[in-house]
Protein backbone atom coordinates (compact mmCIF):
# COMPACT_ATOMS: atom_id res chain seq x y z
CA UNK A 1 0.00 0.00 0.00
CA UNK A 2 0.43 3.60 -0.75
CA UNK A 3 1.68 6.08 2.27
CA UNK A 4 -0.78 8.45 1.35
CA UNK A 5 -1.40 12.09 2.93
CA UNK A 6 -5.21 12.41 3.26
CA UNK A 7 -7.14 15.09 4.78
CA UNK A 8 -8.47 12.32 7.58
CA UNK A 9 -5.29 11.91 9.36
CA UNK A 10 -3.98 14.86 9.88
CA UNK A 11 -4.59 16.32 13.45
CA UNK A 12 -4.90 19.83 14.92
CA UNK A 13 -1.49 20.76 17.04
CA UNK A 14 -4.16 21.68 19.40
CA UNK A 15 -7.09 20.74 21.37
CA UNK A 16 -10.47 21.69 19.59
CA UNK A 17 -13.73 21.71 20.31
CA UNK A 18 -16.90 19.34 19.31
CA UNK A 19 -18.24 21.53 17.45
CA UNK A 20 -14.91 22.59 15.69
CA UNK A 21 -13.89 18.91 14.97
CA UNK A 22 -17.70 18.46 13.36
CA UNK A 23 -17.53 21.22 11.46
CA UNK A 24 -14.18 20.46 9.95
CA UNK A 25 -15.78 17.22 9.14
CA UNK A 26 -19.04 18.87 7.91
CA UNK A 27 -16.81 20.77 6.04
CA UNK A 28 -14.98 18.01 4.05
CA UNK A 29 -18.42 16.19 3.38
CA UNK A 30 -19.68 19.75 2.35
CA UNK A 31 -22.46 19.97 4.82
CA UNK A 32 -23.91 22.88 6.16
CA UNK A 33 -26.47 21.63 9.63
CA UNK A 34 -25.55 23.67 12.56
CA UNK A 35 -25.33 27.19 14.00
CA UNK A 36 -21.43 26.27 15.00
CA UNK A 37 -20.38 25.67 11.92
CA UNK A 38 -21.85 29.39 10.81
CA UNK A 39 -20.12 31.14 13.47
CA UNK A 40 -16.85 29.11 13.35
CA UNK A 41 -16.60 30.26 9.74
CA UNK A 42 -18.35 34.01 9.53
CA UNK A 43 -15.08 35.60 8.34
CA UNK A 44 -15.33 33.22 5.56
CA UNK A 45 -19.30 33.32 4.45
CA UNK A 46 -19.01 36.89 5.05
CA UNK A 47 -16.47 38.06 2.83
CA UNK A 48 -13.45 40.60 3.97
CA UNK A 49 -15.80 43.87 3.13
CA UNK A 50 -18.07 42.41 5.99
CA UNK A 51 -16.31 40.60 8.43
CA UNK A 52 -14.08 43.54 8.86
CA UNK A 53 -16.98 45.65 9.76
CA UNK A 54 -19.17 42.94 11.78
CA UNK A 55 -18.71 40.18 14.31
CA UNK A 56 -21.30 37.49 14.99
CA UNK A 57 -22.70 38.32 18.26
CA UNK A 58 -25.39 35.53 19.05
CA UNK A 59 -27.31 32.90 17.45
CA UNK A 60 -30.77 31.27 18.45
CA UNK A 61 -32.46 28.60 16.34
CA UNK A 62 -36.18 29.06 17.19
CA UNK A 63 -39.09 26.49 16.75
CA UNK A 64 -39.67 27.19 12.81
CA UNK A 65 -35.48 25.87 12.22
CA UNK A 66 -34.95 29.14 11.52
CA UNK A 67 -31.82 31.65 12.79
CA UNK A 68 -32.44 34.55 14.69
CA UNK A 69 -28.77 36.37 14.17
CA UNK A 70 -27.38 39.28 16.02
CA UNK A 71 -24.59 41.09 14.40
CA UNK A 72 -22.49 43.92 16.60
CA UNK A 73 -20.36 46.21 14.72
CA UNK A 74 -16.38 46.47 15.39
CA UNK A 75 -16.89 50.18 16.01
CA UNK A 76 -20.17 52.03 16.79
CA UNK A 77 -19.51 54.24 14.28
CA UNK A 78 -19.94 51.61 11.97
CA UNK A 79 -23.87 50.96 12.91
CA UNK A 80 -25.09 52.50 10.52
CA UNK A 81 -23.21 51.17 7.49
CA UNK A 82 -24.02 47.74 9.07
CA UNK A 83 -27.57 48.51 9.26
CA UNK A 84 -27.45 49.06 5.13
CA UNK A 85 -25.62 45.72 4.68
CA UNK A 86 -28.35 43.45 6.69
CA UNK A 87 -30.19 42.68 3.52
CA UNK A 88 -26.78 41.56 2.15
CA UNK A 89 -25.76 39.75 5.72
CA UNK A 90 -29.07 37.63 5.60
CA UNK A 91 -28.32 36.76 1.72
CA UNK A 92 -25.11 35.42 2.30
CA UNK A 93 -26.12 33.86 5.44
CA UNK A 94 -29.20 31.98 3.34
CA UNK A 95 -27.29 30.83 -0.16
CA UNK A 96 -24.25 29.14 2.48
CA UNK A 97 -27.27 27.11 4.10
CA UNK A 98 -28.80 26.62 0.98
CA UNK A 99 -32.51 27.95 1.95
CA UNK A 100 -34.27 30.34 3.64
CA UNK A 101 -32.29 29.70 7.24
CA UNK A 102 -32.78 32.92 8.82
CA UNK A 103 -35.52 34.33 10.41
CA UNK A 104 -34.67 37.67 11.54
CA UNK A 105 -31.46 39.75 12.01
CA UNK A 106 -30.84 42.50 14.94
CA UNK A 107 -27.52 45.08 15.86
CA UNK A 108 -26.21 45.05 18.89
CA UNK A 109 -24.18 48.13 19.89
Amino acid sequence: MLNRQNKFTARASRPQTIAGAVGGLLRIFGARASDADLMARWDEIMGADIASIARLAAIKKTRDGKFNIAVRPVNPALGLQLSYMSDEIVAKINKYFGRDAVGKITLRR
